[in-house]
């Protein structure tokens, strides 16, 4: 998902993308959910590992959920943070009964039955409609309906994850915060709320993108990405 981030960036800085647990390549354990806490432990396992920190964390969406609890909790590993179509809240209970029906489908039967369903969750109506980008959307889909089927061991880790907003205060790290002004997942209202729970954040809305910025508006992320860590080692943030 942020693949076109890291090929401008990685000619100057170490670039470090990963699988959460029970998700892509990494390994999956046998319990009923794999909860956002462990993935957090996880993240500050694999800085440590690698002798990185402190390092500037992109998060979007599950991404954000474990960005903003690597920075409130261990500030000695964050340089900054940048956070994208995230939440700092407990998923709402209006989506809890789709999202779950979804993932029953997934784990049961095939991935292909939810792909349709998903994406509309996933990307914004300009890019779902965008008739030169029908290519790049039927790719999406397919590695959507590829996707390993026990991955409903981590949906439901993220449906039951308990809310960060009361730690957000700790966060003294600079933080950009970005959504995409078509995002139905985690709609701007909830990029606000964070906005006013950091100290000193920058909000930015990221036109005709959806849930998935990164992959629907590359340029623009990328450049805002870019601005903001030279700004941040420039020391013009925090």
């Amino acid at each position: 998902m942020f693949d076109a981030q890291v090929a401008t960036r990685r000619s100057q800085y170490r670039c470090i993308a990963w699988d959460h647990r029970g998700q892509g390549r990494s390994d999956v354990p046998n319990v009923r959910a794999i909860s956002i806490e462990d993935c957090y432990a996880d993240a500050v396992a694999l800085i440590e590992q690698l002798g990185v920190g402190p390092v500037h964390i992109v998060g979007l969406s599950m991404g954000g959920f474990v960005a903003m609890r690597l920075a409130a909790r261990r500030p000695d590993l964050v340089r900054s943070c940048v956070l994208l179509e995230t939440s700092a809240e407990a998923e709402p209970e209006e989506n809890i009964p789709r999202y779950r029906t979804l993932n029953r489908v997934a784990r049961w039967f095939r991935l292909r039955l939810v792909a349709n369903k998903v994406m509309p969750i996933m990307f914004g109506e300009t890019f779902l409609n965008d008739p030169v980008r029908v290519v790049e959307r039927d790719a999406w889909r397919e590695r959507l309906s590829g996707n390993r089927r026990d991955i409903w061991r981590a949906v439901n880790g993220v449906i039951e994850r308990a809310p960060i907003m009361p730690e957000l205060s700790h966060i003294t790290a600079p933080t950009l915060i970005m959504v995409g002004d078509e995002d139905v997942a985690t709609v701007p209202l909830k990029a606000e709320r964070i906005h006013a729970a950091v100290r000193g954040s920058k909000l930015v809305r990221i036109p005709h993108a959806g849930h998935t910025s990164s992959v629907e508006q590359p340029g623009h992320v990328t450049a805002a990405i870019e601005a903001w860590v030279r700004r941040v080692e420039a020391g013009e943030h925090g």
